[in-house]
């Protein structure tokens, strides 16, 4: 995950955990609204985020087996 997006998405958890904490203890269903929403906001995030490391892991999974490949089939035709 890149660590700029790791800590927007670290920070939208904490900040709305923080309003929503805020919120329920003043009574401010509003706020405790907004804290619930930027708290999922941010574990949204944050899972985007986990999906494009896994796909980027794939992706030089799959391009290291293909190279693996392509050196295996120049080695039998060297000999």
């Amino acid at each position: 995950m890149a660590l700029n997006d790791k800590l927007d998405a670290t920070k939208d958890k904490v900040s709305g955990k923080v309003k929503e904490t805020t919120g329920k203890v003043t009574g401010d269903e509003k706020l405790e609204a907004k804290g619930k929403t930027e708290g999922l906001m941010g574990k949204a995030k944050e899972g985007l985020e986990n999906i494009k490391d896994k796909a980027s892991d794939l992706a030089e999974d799959v391009a290291e087996k293909f190279n693996d490949t392509v050196d295996s089939v120049k080695h039998k035709n060297e000999k």
